[in-house]
C-alpha cells in the first residue's frame, strides 16, 4: 500500500511537472502579451489541479493494471502457440479500444455536422448519426486489421519500415481519387487512434508478444504497431468516402 501511494505521488509530481511549461507560456502571454486580468482566476486554478490529479491517477492506472493486462495475454497466448486466437486477440482489442476512444467520438461528431452543414449529407439527427456511427465502425475496423497485421510481422519477422512505406504511398494514391470533403477527415482519424486508451493496450501487445518470441527484440520488433493503428485509418477512411 506505501508503494503505491509513493508511486501515485511520483506520478502526480511528473503531471505536475509536465504542465508546468504549458502554465508558464500561458501566463507569460497573458501578463506581456493580451495585458488584461484574468477572469475567473480560482476556477481556472481549480481545473488545473483537477487536470493535474487527472493525469496521475491516468499513468497509475495504465502501469497497475492496463499495461499489465495487454502484455499479459500477449505472452499467454504466445506461450500456448495459439496464432489464431493471437489474431483474434489482436483484433477485438484493437477494434473495442478504438469504439471508446474519447477522441474519435468527438471527431466522428463533428464531423457528421459539418457534413450535414455543408449539405454532403441530410441535415436531421438520424443522418449525423449514421454518418457519425459509420465513420467510428470504419476507423475501428481499420485499427483491428492494422493489428492483425503488426502481429503478422512480429510473428514472420517482415520489414516495419517497408510496410509503412508501401502503405504511405498507397494512401497518397487514394487522397487523388476520394472525394476531397473526406480527405481531411480520413487524415485526422489516423491521429485521434492514438490517444489515450488505445495507445496504451496496444503497446503492452507489442512489447508483450515481442517479449514471449524467441528470437524477438522487444525493443526492435515490440514497437511499431501505433504506426499500423495511425496508418490503416486514414487508408480505410478514403476507400469509404469513394465507395459510400
Amino acid at each position: 500500500m506505501k508503494a503505491s501511494l509513493q508511486a501515485l505521488f511520483r506520478d502526480a509530481v511528473d503531471s505536475l511537472r509536465d504542465l508546468l511549461p504549458i502554465v508558464v507560456v500561458i501566463g507569460v502571454f497573458q501578463v506581456f502579451v493580451i495585458r488584461q486580468p484574468v477572469e475567473g482566476l480560482w476556477t481556472l486554478v481549480t481545473g488545473g489541479l483537477l487536470v493535474v490529479a487527472g493525469l496521475a491517477f491516468f499513468i497509475f492506472g495504465l502501469r497497475l493494471a492496463l499495461f499489465p493486462i495487454g502484455e499479459g495475454l500477449a505472452h499467454s497466448l504466445a506461450s500456448k502457440g495459439s496464432v489464431f486466437w493471437l489474431v483474434a486477440f489482436a483484433f477485438v482489442l484493437g477494434f473495442g479500444t478504438t469504439v471508446a476512444e474519447p477522441a474519435l467520438i468527438a471527431v466522428a461528431a463533428e464531423a457528421a455536422s459539418v457534413a450535414a452543414s455543408a449539405g454532403v449529407i441530410s441535415n436531421s439527427e438520424a443522418a449525423m448519426n449514421e454518418y457519425a456511427f459509420g465513420l467510428r465502425m470504419t476507423v475501428a475496423l481499420a485499427v483491428g486489421v492494422a493489428l492483425v497485421i503488426g502481429v503478422f510481422r512480429i510473428l514472420a519477422g517482415w520489414s516495419l519500415p517497408a510496410l509503412i512505406i508501401g502503405g504511405y504511398v498507397l494512401v497518397v494514391v487514394l487522397t487523388t481519387v476520394a472525394p476531397p470533403e473526406i480527405v481531411g477527415i480520413a487524415y485526422d482519424s489516423g491521429g485521434v487512434t492514438t490517444s489515450t486508451v488505445t495507445v496504451p493496450l496496444v503497446t503492452a501487445l507489442g512489447v508483450g508478444l515481442a517479449s514471449s518470441l524467441k528470437g524477438r527484440n522487444p525493443m526492435l520488433d515490440g514497437f511499431g504497431l501505433i504506426a499500423f493503428a495511425s496508418l490503416t485509418p486514414i487508408l480505410f477512411v478514403l476507400i469509404y468516402g469513394i465507395f459510400v
